[in-house]
């Protein structure tokens, strides 16, 4: 072990509870709201919200104290907020709640985050395994012929959704040739895995982020950097579960185990 890359891997640990435990971070999400495109209450917001083609709508006055992100003056009237799938995403705030809304095939929801959420204030650290160089093994990229494959995962909610694929990592550990169905999240790839562990040491699956491959498709899998999806901190959270062919036969003793309360 490199003091370097403990030292890294200490600052990606530290950085990860700060994220998931800041005032809006996922400790804070205390509901997702699925839209209809009839103009409706939600519990414990004021004004009425809908979805339509363009995104999420709300209309309230200015008394009811709803301010788009940015803006000046409270909403008195209607107005649209863009979703997080597109690049000019509107969120709003009511007091200390941030309103975000999200679009998830074709469906749009309002997540609402709250900084006294009782998972929030519960919340003391996330287990994970000691730092093991021996977890970060040489991995080859191989794309999928074409555009994007997608495969149909259940997800933490309960439904089955499509889950976009991009191609195939190679490894080889303690001898052992596998390969992993990964994604393509900007330069990077992805990945949703379990192992021996789920469910028992770990949560029931666990995310992986790999560097962008270089020409030749080669990426370094880190398992020490396997992290909890975001339905392990709040249930409102849809996470898929991981794609056939993810859910390795060995135990991975690296990376984030579970979340730690008081």
């Amino acid at each position: 072990m490199t003091a370097t890359a403990a030292e890294d891997w200490k600052h990606w640990s530290d950085g990860r509870a700060a994220s998931v435990s800041a005032p809006h971070g996922q400790l804070a999400l205390t509901g997702t709201h699925w839209l209809e495109a009839e103009p409706a209450e939600l519990p414990g917001l004021p004004g009425q919200w809908w979805a339509d083609a363009e995104g999420v709508r709300v209309r309230a006055t200015a008394a009811d104290g709803i301010t788009v992100t940015g803006a000046d003056d409270p909403v008195d009237g209607e107005v649209l907020l863009r979703p997080d799938t597109d690049p000019a995403a509107d969120t709003a705030v009511l007091g200390d709640l941030l309103l975000v809304p999200i679009e998830r095939e074709g469906e749009l929801a309002l997540r609402v985050f709250d900084p006294a959420a009782p998972r929030r204030a519960a919340f003391a650290g996330i287990s994970a395994y000691p730092y093991a160089p021996e977890w970060a093994v040489p991995a080859v990229f191989t794309p999928f012929d074409g555009e994007a494959q997608s495969v149909l995962v259940p997800n933490a909610d309960g439904k089955d959704r499509p889950l976009a694929v991009n191609g195939k990592v190679e490894f080889t550990v303690a001898g052992e040739h596998r390969t992993l169905t990964v994604s393509r999240s900007g330069n990077r790839l992805t990945g949703v895995i379990a192992d021996a562990t789920s469910g028992i040491d770990t949560y029931r699956f666990r995310f992986i982020t790999l560097p962008a491959p270089d020409d030749h498709g080669r990426t370094v899998l880190d398992f020490n950097r396997a992290y909890l999806p975001p339905c392990a901190f709040a249930d409102h959270f849809i996470c898929p579960f991981p794609p056939p062919g993810n859910r390795l036969d060995f135990a991975v003793e690296a990376g984030e185990k579970q979340v730690l309360t008081r």
